[in-house]
């Protein structure tokens, strides 16, 4: 039994290190799995919102020529009318109804009744009563027999109206029919004509006393009619058979031939979709999206290393990208109309805020490519919102300066509304067609574009990413950091600004990134406010505490600055970007003077205690501060500095960190290093109020 177990658990064993050996191969490539997962789920949700239908093969604009060979209608098919031949055709129709009235028998019949009773009321017997009455009656009937309308339906439109009587409807003219308001002239012109005038005042009260309107309009039946007619109106106007030649090769596409082209279009994105092709155009559509997301993960991993390792930023960008296509898809789907409302060039000036120009021009270029496949005139949609973008990105140099926003989505509006204009002229030489209106959509992009202040901090808190606008805020001494650091570590703090002078005047000369070089000098040595007095530039008295303790315990103290600065920093949720300042300022030097006193010790040592943890700067911006910061904190120790002086121990310190490696991993090259230089030497030499030696 004891050997059986005996073989048992070295096997055991084997199968626990492979599951481990397995576990931690999966966490490596956790990072490369996530961005499968992000890749096919951004891909599976942009064929999803695209438009169910096929795109037409062909490419055509008003004005310019027929770029392919003969065009041959594949199928028969109706020429479509467009909107404004249809709108025309509803307008006349509209214009041309007449409205329908009901003739009311039983309103006559009454009023007829009433007469004769209230006519004695009103004329006395006598000799001639019976033939006014008569006389009364006949021009009482004749009035109702033509109808009577009330004020309400007075107002007649059009000289015709359809009159219902009996359940039988009959044009009759406008004038025929009476108003109330026409009663007493119509009767003075009766008793005139029968000499009957002197019993005018005894006829107009007896008349309105029994006269009711008996024909009112029926606005049911006048509507539906109306309706009727509209659905009548055909939405085409001939058709084209198959085989029949639609366009020649060079032939100019002008009003004829492109009603023609349109609706081949419209018939045939609108029949391909079907189920017999449905999946090969989602398979098409998949294969391109694919092709142009698949170019962005590769940009970023060659061109952007650094942003391609973080998964957050990765997923920062893929949802912009997701949400601008959505949005414009949505838009299309809504009414193709309004598709320039969406401010797409959002999207180049929330990435190039965050990350640079370059990329962002990238992107946004993808992400216009995609949205051809949606948007109709795709060649005009792409053009203007390439040149926009452009714009975008060459106009905003500093977007945490408020008038430069209002100032680029100026300039964008512009290029958008110039270039539309210009589109315009192509196809209808001339300004005469010229839809206005979506000059108003453009200033309507330009205002929702300037939402892209409020939308970086909402992205700065949702994706934990840092913004110049907020790099700005974080410069300001007065913070609550810096302010204990003045308070606590008031030499530190000194050092500090003047390390940001020096920083930023450095980054400035090479085109990196000034406002995050001087913030991240101003944070970097916050770690000194734990020991302050450890730190040379905040003793103020003769008293050194490195005296009382050994070489390697003041070794310990002055590297811990570094853990302290970071954990001060996540304590009070400074970005990620200052922290990499904090952590990577001394690289992976020594402390060299309690090294050497080490050394003179003549004791045995491990030299990796005396050593920063690192890493190594990995960009431009960290490598100047670590520059700037040993520069400046060494020239303390000048004594009586000349010029020749400066310019040798700026090289000294400098050439050491480079013979040290420490710039290994940063993205500057030894020009730049050459260029930092020489502003620190520039800047030392100011700050000591130094001259150029002459030559006696």
């Amino acid at each position: 039994m004891i050997p059986q177990i005996a073989v048992i658990i070295p096997i055991f064993e084997t199968e626990v290190v492979r599951m481990s050996d397995t576990l931690d191969s999966l966490y490596r490539q956790q990072s490369l799995i996530y961005k499968y997962i992000l890749y096919f789920l951004t891909v599976a949700c942009i064929v999803f919102f695209f438009p169910r239908g096929g795109q037409f093969k062909y490419e055509f604009q008003k004005g310019k020529p027929w770029q392919y060979d003969n065009l041959y209608a594949p199928f028969d098919f109706s020429i479509q009318k467009s909107e404004e031949e249809i709108s025309a055709e509803r307008t006349a129709i509209e214009e041309a109804h007449l409205d329908y009235y009901q003739y009311n028998s039983n309103v006559t019949a009454d009023a007829l009744e009433t007469y004769d009773a209230v006519f004695d009321n009103v004329f006395s017997s006598g000799p001639e009563s019976q033939g006014l009455r008569t006389r009364g009656k006949a021009i009482l009937k004749d009035y109702l027999d033509s109808g009577i309308l009330s004020r309400v339906d007075g107002d007649l439109t059009g000289d015709m109206v359809y009159l219902v009587r009996d359940n039988e409807a009959r044009r009759v003219t406008a004038e025929q029919l009476l108003q109330l308001n026409e009663i007493n002239e119509a009767l003075r012109d009766d008793l005139d004509r029968l000499r009957l005038t002197s019993y005018y005042p005894q006829f107009q009260q007896l008349f309105f006393s029994v006269i009711r309107p008996n024909v009112t309009r029926d606005s049911l039946l006048s509507q539906r009619a109306l309706q009727d007619e509209l659905a009548k109106i055909s939405l085409t106007r001939g058709t084209i058979d198959e085989g029949k030649l639609i366009i020649a090769r060079g032939e100019v596409v002008e009003t004829e031939n492109l009603s023609a082209l349109n609706s081949l279009k419209a018939e045939f994105e609108s029949t391909v979709w079907t189920d017999r092709n449905y999946l090969y155009i989602v398979i098409g559509y998949t294969v391109l999206v694919a092709l142009v997301i698949l170019m962005l993960f590769l940009f970023l991993k060659h061109n952007r290393p650094e942003i391609f390792r973080n998964n957050v930023k990765v997923a920062f960008i893929v949802f912009n990208v997701l949400l601008m296509v959505v949005l414009t898809t949505m838009v299309v789907n809504f009414n193709d109309a309004y598709v320039f409302i969406v401010p797409l060039c959002i999207l180049p000036l929330i990435l190039k805020t965050f990350f640079d120009s370059r990329l962002a021009l990238f992107v946004h270029m993808l992400t216009v490519v995609i949205l051809g496949f949606v948007v109709p005139n795709s060649f005009e949609f792409i053009f203007l919102q390439i040149v926009a973008g452009i714009v975008a990105v060459l106009s905003v140099a500093q977007l945490y300066k408020r008038a430069n926003l209002f100032i680029s989505v100026g300039q964008i509006t512009f290029i958008y509304m110039l270039g539309y204009l210009a589109f315009n002229l192509i196809r209808e030489g001339s300004f005469d067609n010229v839809q206005w209106f979506t000059l108003g959509f453009f200033l309507l992009n330009g205002m929702i574009t300037l939402f892209t202040q409020p939308l970086i901090y909402i992205y700065e808190n949702m994706f934990g990413l840092t913004s110049d606008i907020s790099l700005l805020e974080l410069s300001d001494t007065n913070s609550q950091i810096l302010k204990e650091l003045a308070n606590k570590a008031p030499g530190t703090f000194h050092h500090s600004l003047q390390v940001a002078n020096l920083a930023e005047a450095a980054a400035n000369q090479i085109g990196a990134d000034a406002m995050l070089v001087r913030v991240g000098a101003l944070y970097h040595d916050i770690g000194k406010m734990r020991n302050p007095t450890f730190f040379s530039e905040n003793q103020t008295t003769n008293v050194n505490p490195h005296n009382e303790i050994g070489p390697l315990e003041s070794a310990r103290i002055i590297i811990k600055h570094v853990i302290d600065g970071i954990e001060i920093a996540q304590k009070n949720n400074l970005p990620d970007r200052i922290i990499d300042f904090i952590r990577v300022h001394h690289g992976t030097t020594y402390v060299y003077y309690f090294f050497k006193k080490m050394q003179e010790s003549k004791e045995d040592f491990d030299a990796s205690e005396f050593q920063y943890p690192g890493p190594t700067p990995f960009s431009r911006e960290t490598a100047i501060v670590m520059m700037a910061d040993a520069v400046e904190a060494a020239s303390k120790s000048l004594k009586n500095p000349t010029y020749t002086m400066i310019d040798e121990f700026v090289e000294r310190i400098v050439g050491g960190q480079m013979d040290a490696r420490q710039f290994r991993n940063a993205d500057i090259t030894f020009r730049e290093i050459e260029m930092v230089k020489k502003v620190l030497k520039s800047k030392l030499t100011n700050i000591y109020h130094l001259r150029v030696e002459y030559p006696e």
